[in-house]
């Protein structure tokens, strides 16, 4: 059994240097009257912290864990029941289609940008066409991120890089209280995908790359792609016990296989061909099945031409609205052949020699 390789975490912090991270959201002169309250919340937050109270609430796993008697996350386990529940309502053949279109752009007109994205105006083209073939539309803005108070996806850690099975769908490493990560955006989000009967991601290119905003995403999502839908299996977070189970013998469940995607990438320079790939790859990998050639696009707006001018560029080229419509018509019609079960997915059900 291979060991667990412990030294790079650092101690927890100081009572001092506690005291400063605790206070820095509360800078404003509005809360002096109110410092001795605040104080005494300091020090609850501080024993919480110190005793590590991740889950402070919790009850018996109960029956279908490996160890009915684990204590679990409540609020784990009410993310997990909806998302059985969506799944179980996307599954059902009366209910209607659904696309989630993902905005991956952070930029939007309630923020410091003060202007609405090209990405939010050509996920609102996928929309009307999507809408049309009266299939629901669940848009999922990324941008809010940077607009709305207190909304925030919160980093992978990397379990999966110690063992699968510690890695659990949902994620459980949040919320973590005792560290004050808390208002995880991701427990919502998750639901949304598993609801979906299609996913169309429309983003723009940041440094060759996809948006953060749309990164942070992604790499939550790896518990979608071979996580363990038990955590009492692992103890919690053990990761002993997850290496064990892994070697043991792993299926790598994809959990979110069989949805029909779409892909629109954006730039203004240069990255939009690998970001596109990237996502292709990504999405491929997780189990979902392209929508064919003419739904996945990538293309240039104002090529080299300035920044402010952006919007009057889009506005010109009708060309690319036409082919970010099509992306949304290829969407509609491989959605509707996978839902009647005549989507041709050659491959699709050979048993991979090497699962991961």
């Amino acid at each position: 059994m291979p060991r667990v390789r412990k030294g790079q975490a650092p101690g927890k912090l100081s009572r001092v240097v506690f005291h400063e991270r605790f206070a820095q959201s509360f800078k404003d002169p509005w809360f002096d009257p109110e410092r001795d309250a605040l104080a005494r919340v300091e020090d609850i937050a501080w024993k919480a912290y110190s005793e590590s109270r991740k889950a402070p609430l919790t009850q018996k796993a109960g029956e279908g864990f490996a160890d009915p008697t684990y204590e679990l996350s409540i609020e784990w386990l009410e993310t997990r029941d909806r998302l059985r529940a969506a799944e179980d309502k996307r599954n059902h053949a009366d209910t209607p289609s659904r696309v989630l279109v993902v905005v991956g752009a952070p930029r939007n007109d309630g923020s410091c940008p003060g202007e609405i994205s090209k990405t939010f105006r050509l996920a609102q083209l996928c929309r009307e066409i999507l809408e049309r073939e009266r299939i629901e539309v669940d848009l999922l803005d990324l941008s809010l991120l940077t607009s709305d108070y207190a909304k925030r996806i919160y980093p992978c850690k990397g379990c999966v890089s110690t063992a699968m099975p510690l890695c659990h769908w949902p994620c459980s490493c949040y919320p973590n209280h005792a560290l004050a990560q808390t208002g995880d955006w991701m427990a919502e989000i998750y639901e949304r995908w598993v609801a979906a009967h299609g996913v169309l991601i429309v983003t723009p290119v940041h440094w060759y790359h996809a948006p953060s905003v749309l990164k942070l995403m992604m790499d939550r999502l790896v518990c979608a792609d071979g996580g363990n839908p038990d955590p009492t299996s692992t103890a919690g977070k053990d990761a002993a016990k997850a290496k064990a189970l892994e070697l043991a013998g792993w299926a790598y469940p994809k959990h979110l296989a069989g949805r029909v995607y779409g892909v629109v990438v954006h730039g203004d320079v240069a990255g939009i061909e690998g970001t596109r790939r990237g996502l292709a790859d990504w999405l491929d990998w997780m189990g979902l099945i392209d929508a064919g050639p003419k739904a996945r696009l990538d293309r240039f707006i104002g090529y080299y031409e300035p920044y402010a001018t952006s919007h009057d560029a889009l506005d010109r080229d009708t060309g690319v609205q036409d082919e970010v419509r099509n992306v949304a018509r290829a969407v509609a019609e491989a959605m509707k052949q996978a839902r009647a079960g005549t989507l041709s997915a050659p491959g699709a059900k050979l048993k991979s020699p090497r699962p991961k």
